[in-house]
């Protein structure tokens, strides 16, 4: 009989990861394959699939990809049928790929609204669809999506993109209905406030030193009063693509320090000196990635 240990291992498992060229998924990728898996990504265009090439080159970690749009069916059925003759079948998909645009609802036209859920929602629909027949002849399969704490919960000027998380909670829940009896299981990872390259624009201190209005908003309304880490979410993708998570189905898992069970503090309340130490830990760590 395997150990638990064993449970958590993706020996020889192909996964696709989407849009994981930089940020999470390529986080998600590293973890993956650290516990053995086959790593295969698609990016809109060859600059960024050549930047994901040279990215995983450089943290010795083979991996597979190619040009391929997530919201063009035709593309995304080549690309799931040369990854099955050249890598093998896709065992494990984890929906990453994703945009977000900020503007006022009255303000934004319907083409942007349909391009934001044309990403975040129909591409992990065209995707799943894509893998889950490989996926029932072979008797099992993962899929993750990435949702949002915006699946959620609500928040100015992104409308489009929470109607497309919300929207994916309930796809994540209709495909463990739809498929569990095939030994499929599809979960979703709900990432908070994660401090990427993209993200630091909202920790900057201000011109006279103090700190960012927004950083100071998320740590008062987080528990653990810190941004989270791409090694936050690494855990949590590995459980959810292992035979250690068979039986758990239709679930959103959210990563966000608490923020959700939280009503939140005085932001005015919060104590700056505390977060110096953290603040240039955090630095190192997105300057290095």
């Amino acid at each position: 009989m395997a150990g638990i240990i064993d449970k958590f291992r993706l020996d020889g498992k192909v996964a696709w990861i989407t849009g994981a060229s930089y940020g999470l998924g390529l986080a998600y990728a590293q973890a993956m394959a650290d516990v053995g898996a086959k790593i295969v990504f698609n990016d809109i265009n060859q600059e960024l699939v050549d930047r994901g090439l040279a990215e995983y080159a450089k943290i010795g970690i083979p991996a597979y990809g190619a040009v391929c749009d997530v919201t063009k069916e035709d593309q995304v059925q080549a690309f799931v049928k040369d990854v099955e003759e050249k890598v093998g079948t896709i065992d494990i998909l984890v929906n990453n790929a994703g945009i977000i645009k900020r503007i006022p609802m009255t303000e934004m036209s319907v083409a942007q609204w349909n391009q934001v859920l044309d990403v975040d929602l129909t591409g992990p629909f065209i995707c799943s669809k894509a893998v889950l027949p490989g996926m029932i002849a072979k008797g099992s399969g993962k899929i993750i999506n990435a949702c949002s704490m915006m699946s959620e919960l609500g928040r100015e000027t992104v409308s489009a993109y929470a109607a497309a998380k919300g929207g994916l909670k309930m796809l994540t829940k209709n495909i463990c209905s739809e498929y569990g009896q095939y030994n499929i299981q599809c979960n979703a990872i709900g990432p908070g406030y994660i401090a990427t390259p993209q993200t630091a624009p909202l920790r900057e201190k201000q011109a006279d030193g103090s700190m960012n209005p927004f950083d100071r908003f998320i740590r008062s309304k987080t528990p653990a009063q810190r941004w989270g880490k791409t090694e936050d979410l690494q855990g949590l993708a590995v459980f959810l693509a292992s035979p250690a998570s068979d039986f758990i189905n239709g679930q959103v898992i959210y990563i966000d320090g608490g923020i959700l069970a939280y009503i939140g503090q005085d932001p005015n309340n919060l104590d700056e000196s505390k977060f110096a130490e953290q603040e240039e830990a955090e630095h190192v760590n997105v300057v290095d990635r």
